[in-house]
């Protein structure tokens, strides 16, 4: 697929016609009341963090550190770059009678059991160094378990710049800003420097990420989406694909799922 096939003026203006002051396709609902967890690693998972230091590295509004909490682990360390999504977390935690096993921070040097991190590498500037640093907040027999999407190549992979499938992928990148700059205060000109970050984050890129990491798959899996199962196979998932969800180990290190 050829990518940015229209810009300039005429990109631009298309996109302000289709969708003028907004970008389109936010849509959040899909885990109103599920269990991101429980839908993407199963049951199990709860028995597996019970009584663990747990740390949820991109937490958001905290929802998944409140979720762990209730479930049985020990504490749980929520990591965000944004202190105001932080402070909405701790709010949440407090009302949800948790906040004695839970801290919400920018940083932290404690060291964890299991490492979750979910829909947060299709937004990391520097994936490699967030790999690194979740290294070292990993005790002796620590693991990630992961997963993310959608990634670029999936119809709404541009995330809100997919106003329909692929537009993202349609029209130019400078187009997309010039048309978001005019609803958006962050001064943002290119996708890595939007509120919250877009990296373009492919499949490939993510093998290829974790292949030159300290980490290796301890199991990795691309989950189709529904409506293109028929579809999916290795030639087609960058296409195909709903999320990846995965589990990493220490490449010196033996875990077994």
């Amino acid at each position: 697929m050829v990518l940015g096939i229209i810009g300039g003026t005429l990109g631009y203006r298309i996109l302000r016609y289709l969708s003028p002051g907004t970008t389109g396709n936010n849509d959040y609902t899909a885990y109103i009341e599920r269990s991101k967890l429980e839908v993407f690693f199963g049951p199990r998972v709860w028995d597996e963090l019970q009584g663990k230091v747990v740390i949820d590295y991109g937490c958001e509004s905290g929802i998944e550190v409140i979720e762990v909490a209730r479930r049985g682990a020990r504490r749980v360390i929520g990591i965000d770059i944004r202190e105001s999504a932080l402070v909405g977390a701790r709010c949440a935690a407090e009302q949800a009678g948790v906040s004695d096993r839970c801290i919400f921070t920018t940083r932290t040097d404690e060291k964890a059991d299991v490492i979750m991190t979910f829909d947060a590498f299709e937004h990391f500037a520097d994936p490699a160094a967030e790999l690194r640093k979740m290294r070292r907040l990993l005790k002796k027999g620590g693991y990630i378990i992961a997963s993310f999407g959608p990634t670029w190549y999936h119809p709404l992979g541009g995330h809100g710049f997919s106003i329909f499938p692929w537009a993202h992928l349609v029209f130019s990148e400078k187009a997309i800003l010039r048309w978001y700059g005019e609803f958006s205060k962050d001064g943002a000109t290119q996708f890595s420097e939007i509120s919250g970050g877009l990296s373009q984050m492919t499949i490939r890129h993510f093998e290829k990420t974790v292949a030159q990491s300290e980490f290796r798959f301890a199991s990795f899996e691309a989950v189709p989406i529904r409506k293109l199962r028929p579809f999916a196979n290795r030639l087609t998932r960058e296409f195909t694909t709903a999320i990846v969800k995965c589990r990493l180990v220490p490449r010196s290190e033996r875990i077994t799922d």
